[in-house]
């Protein structure tokens, strides 16, 4: 009524000449001990009496295991899990030897010798076979004494499997047991969330055993035990530890589920965040296929999904004491469509404003009426760098990300229409100005230098008065000056908040202007221009600003520029 273990190996393969043996029964401190060490049954062929084993099988390479049932009517129950590739095994029994003849003399034959002879002996009775990739069983509440051999093979690739052997299967149960509706249901649908539920399973209600479930999400189909989950995510994965309560797991930060994936798994919850207790994830992990286990909680909403996408998801019951899962069946949804944006009519010649909440993004049209050469675009980005994509009738033509004014001109074509796709900072809301026009003639927005930095001369300074220099270009362009008075405590941050470049001059009051000019220069090497600005108090600070004004009307700032004069002269 009992496995073989790895002590009565040496009895298994006794050759059946030899003198009759009665197999010991198990002594269970023992076993717990040798179970423990996972090497004692290492690469053997001997299947332990309640305790799960992992090997591996080559393509093609059969593979054979053995036990021995001392007793008849003995409870028995065998669980082969496949992982990555479908199995074909198949469980047979042959008698055990009652008599011997000969008189046991002599030495005995080598092990090896000794395993053969057995191994070639009569295949025995078959009991059950199976061919796939399920978790599959042989139960049986009354098996006969005998040699069992368990015998495996993959045909199709190279592949892990775990085996389970019992013969207290009743008093056993190392796996979780499923509710009587083991499904599990869709209970919310968004457009980047799914809300699942369950029903818990009875070891963990009923047995008050310890239960933790596991959920793996990926996008292209459904697992059925968590040994294959396992085989598909790098072995330096491991799970993640649970959330904390009240905050449920996101697996796609996207970055990414779109999904590839930026990832701070210890401060963000994002799904790409998968790895050994929060630490961050190896960019050589599979980025579609992700799990966690979050405690016996049984609802849990995943987030940050992609509209429109359909993800597969499962569910595993795992008995941390064993450390042994059943799989509840999977199920599968399409988070909504994303909800369709207004798409902005830009007109031909005339300067368009576009906000845009942080992530987010526009999309804008332009269908010239009459044919064209060319067409130009023409954006100001009054914060931080923005994202521009132009496609003419479908075919991506421009690609770029745009930080301050920039101009680009593309080739046209006749009733040819541009959409046009924005998407804004990742740090903040995004204002920008655009203009798209047929006419190459037709300029809103001035012409800025690659630096548009204020520089300040610090041996100029006075107690009233500060001089500073800006770059121009060969365009001849109007030239504004404004200062203002701001707090000794004024600091970079401030001056950051400020430095929206779409506000024009016309933003401020009277007092605060200096002067205007014109100025412009063909030699670009030339194009800088001095100020001395006066009637400053001592010993304050001033925040200065130059903004250039456009033949359109239209005006750029300049980086703001602090200063301060000098206290005592």
């Amino acid at each position: 009524m009992l496995l073989l273990r790895c002590p009565l190996l040496l009895l298994l393969l006794l050759p059946l000449n030899s003198r009759p043996q009665k197999l010991p029964t198990r002594d269970e401190e023992l076993f717990q001990m040798q179970i423990r060490d996972k090497s004692f049954f290492h690469d053997s062929s001997v299947i332990p009496d309640g305790a799960e084993i992992s090997s591996y099988l080559f393509r093609d390479t059969p593979k054979r295991y053995f036990f021995v049932v001392e007793e008849d009517n003995t409870p028995l129950a065998v669980t082969v899990t496949p992982c990555d590739a479908p199995l074909e095994w198949k469980l047979s029994v042959q008698e055990l030897p009652e008599e011997v003849s000969g008189e046991g003399s002599g030495d005995p034959e080598p092990l090896e010798q000794q395993k053969q002879q057995q191994i070639t002996n009569e295949e025995g009775t078959e009991l059950f076979s199976y061919k796939g990739n399920d978790v599959e069983y042989f139960v049986s509440s009354s098996s006969p004494s005998g040699l069992y051999q368990l015998d495996l093979l993959s045909t199709e690739k190279d592949t892990h499997f775990k085996v389970y052997a019992t013969t207290t299967p009743e008093s056993d149960q190392p796996y979780p047991e499923l509710p009587y509706d083991p499904r599990i249901d869709v209970t919310s649908l968004g457009r980047t969330t799914v809300t699942l539920a369950w029903k818990p399973s009875p070891t963990a209600s009923l047995l008050r055993q310890p239960i933790q479930y596991c959920i793996v999400i990926n996008k292209e189909h459904n697992f059925k035990s968590l040994c294959a989950v396992e085989a598909k995510l790098s072995s330096d994965d491991a799970f993640m530890m649970a959330p904390k309560p009240g905050l449920d797991f996101s697996p796609f930060d996207f970055a990414h589920f779109g999904f590839p994936a930026d990832n701070n798994s210890g401060k963000e919850r994002g799904f790409l965040k998968s790895s050994k207790f929060g630490r961050q994830t190896s960019p050589k992990l599979r980025v579609d296929l992700h799990r966690v286990c979050i405690g016996n909680k049984n609802i849990f909403t995943v987030s940050d999904l992609k509209p429109d996408t359909q993800y597969y998801f499962d569910m595993f019951a795992v008995n941390t004491n064993t450390n042994m899962s059943t799989a509840y069946v999977g199920t599968f949804a399409r988070t909504k469509e994303e909800a369709k944006q207004k798409t902005i009519e830009l007109k031909d010649g005339k300067v368009t404003d576009v906000f845009i909440k942080r992530k987010g993004a526009k999309f804008l049209r332009f269908a010239p009426v009459s044919s064209h050469q060319k067409v130009t675009f023409s954006i100001h980005s009054c914060l931080d760098a923005v994202q521009i994509q132009v496609r003419r009738d479908g075919k991506l033509l421009l690609s770029q990300s745009v930080e301050g004014v920039r101009q680009f001109q593309l080739r046209g074509k006749a009733k040819a229409k541009y959409l046009i796709r924005l998407k804004g900072s990742k740090k903040g809301a995004s204002m920008l100005k655009i203009l798209a026009t047929t006419r190459p003639n037709k300029q809103s927005f001035p012409s800025l230098p690659e630096d548009t930095r204020i520089k300040a001369f610090d041996k100029l300074r006075t107690c009233s008065s500060v001089t500073v220099a800006w770059l121009g270009t060969q365009e001849r362009n109007k030239f504004c000056i404004y200062k203002r008075e701001v707090d000794d405590n004024y600091n970079e941050e401030q001056k950051k908040r400020e430095q929206n470049q779409c506000l024009g001059p016309d933003t401020r009051k009277k007092s605060e202007k200096v002067l205007c000019k014109y100025f412009h220069s063909q030699n670009i090497q030339k194009a800088v221009t001095t100020e001395t600005i006066r009637g400053l108090q001592p010993g304050k600070s001033y925040l200065l600003d130059v903004y250039v004004i456009g033949h359109g009307g239209h005006s750029v700032k300049y980086q703001s520029k602090l200063v301060k004069t000098r206290k005592f002269c």
